[in-house]
């Protein structure tokens, strides 16, 4: 069966050559996607857990998202913030977030940097309103001195930081104000307490019980982070779905075209055997077993693919957040292998019915 497999898959090279690229693409649609949407999601986190915060405040008009609403609240309430017995730090920022989903951080530095400090490579804060300061990855061809245009406007980079640290670049929360809009304004602010998490729901009770401050939401820095999931954020894992659901039924559509052409250009072979003894179950396993061998090909192709388009965007788009899940390029190769049987299924059982007689006598 094996001699006769491999010489079905060799006759037609080009359709061959084709069903396995349209396993390898199906592979690489759902390795992409997904290592855009979850290393977007996941790069976030890791740069949020980077500040050093403790706990986080916001106003309910935030969603999760920073930077996807606009700043709502005063820079004022940092102030109020850091009265509260045991905040050590409260850091006001204003986050905006441009066309290429970068996030833009408008900090006090004084505040921002007692969280954690600023680990700098070259430079140092700011010095003047249009100063800005860069993590490595943004910097990425740039030095000190240099200018870039931002928001419209030209700034001068005054710092350059190790990546990390919440934002990618970072200018005065007074200048973010002015350019969008929202002077006096912070979309969140960030605590680090003494001790946590040892008083952090008396905080937690003493914000809220604030005049003023009663519908803020407050958590703690693991709730926020674990808030931060495909599960929580609306759309996220339908958008995943619908393009996991596409590229399924590309693959599916070209293996039953494939194989069904494939059936009924060899309807005399299929006499022959079917006449010399061959069973249902033989001919259904000669369909199915060049389905198995295409398929696997195409999702060894596929993977490494992805591996290969990842390294090469991770290496001229470090900012980009391309990162292959593990988990799902198990899932990809199940999707792949299983939509391939089923759309080979059909034609295998045509093949498998086909009456001896009819097929020997088929022109």
């Amino acid at each position: 069966m094996n001699k006769l497999v491999a010489g079905n898959l060799v006759h037609r090279p080009l359709r061959s050559l084709i069903s396995c690229l349209a396993i390898a693409i199906e592979v690489v649609m759902i390795l992409s996607i997904t290592a855009i949407l979850m290393g977007k999601l996941n790069g976030f986190k890791t740069r949020q857990n980077g500040i050093g915060m403790d706990m986080f405040v916001r106003p309910n008009s935030t969603n999760n998202f920073i930077g996807m609403s606009p700043a709502g609240s005063s820079i004022k309430v940092a102030d109020v913030l850091g009265r509260i017995p045991h905040v050590v730090v409260s850091a006001p920022v204003n986050v905006q977030i441009t066309s290429s989903l970068d996030s833009i951080y408008g900090i006090d530095f004084k505040s921002f940097n007692d969280l954690l400090p600023f680990s700098f490579l070259s430079g140092g804060p700011f010095q003047h309103p249009f100063d800005i300061i860069l993590d490595d990855y943004a910097a990425e061809g740039k030095k000190v001195g240099d200018t870039i245009q931002l928001l419209n406007h030209a700034f001068r980079i005054c710092g350059i930081v190790e990546h990390g640290k919440g934002g990618r670049k970072f200018m005065p929360i007074e200048t973010m104000g002015q350019i969008t809009g929202t002077e006096g304004k912070a979309t969140m602010f960030y605590l680090r307490t003494e001790d946590p998490p040892k008083y952090q729901e008396d905080i937690r009770k003493a914000i809220l019980a604030t005049p003023g401050m009663s519908t803020y939401n407050v958590a703690t820095a693991e709730e926020y982070l674990s808030s931060i999931s495909p599960d929580r954020l609306p759309g996220f894992n339908i958008g995943l779905r619908a393009t996991i659901g596409i590229a399924a039924v590309i693959g599916f559509l070209v293996i039953f075209q494939s194989m069904y052409t494939a059936v009924m250009e060899r309807t005399r072979e299929i006499g022959i055997l079917k006449s010399m003894g061959a069973s249902r179950s033989y001919i259904v396993g000669i369909v199915l077993r060049e389905t198995g061998v295409l398929a696997g090909i195409g999702i060894a192709v596929g993977i490494a693919a992805s591996f290969l388009l990842s390294a090469a965007l991770n290496a001229r788009f470090p900012t980009l957040d391309f990162v292959i899940n593990v988990p799902y390029v198990w899932k990809s190769v199940l999707i792949a292998f299983t939509g391939a049987l089923l759309g080979a299924l059909y034609p295998a059982m045509k093949a498998a019915s086909k009456d001896p007689i009819d097929a020997l006598s088929y022109e």
